[in-house]
């Protein structure tokens, strides 16, 4: 069984960055999820799925991995390129496109 060392994304709800600075050591699964046939549930036999180790650096979930003899994949992270917009350059004189309401 394989372990992923990743930094988690930044949710849909979220605006800041808060919960995406540590990282995270959880399983690649060893079987699919099935479709329970009364209720339409999504269940699966994987008990390590459930499992999320988090550490403050890299390095120290590499160490986790290496120190308990687990086979283990990094999964570097893709940094953002924050866009800077300012709010006045909508009503700037010389703008390029139209204005539209």
């Amino acid at each position: 069984m394989v372990a992923r060392i990743s930094r988690p994304a930044k949710t849909a709800m979220q605006s800041g960055q808060a919960k995406t600075r540590r990282w995270m050591l959880d399983w690649e699964p060893e079987t699919a999820k099935s479709a329970d046939p009364l209720m339409g549930w999504t269940s699966s036999s994987d008990m390590k799925g459930q499992i999320r180790l988090f550490f403050a650096t890299k390095e120290e979930a590499i160490a986790y991995a290496e120190r308990k003899g687990l086979e283990y994949r990094v999964i570097e992270p893709q940094e953002r390129a924050p866009k800077t917009v300012s709010y006045s350059d909508n009503f700037k004189y010389g703008r390029i496109g139209t204005w539209t309401h």
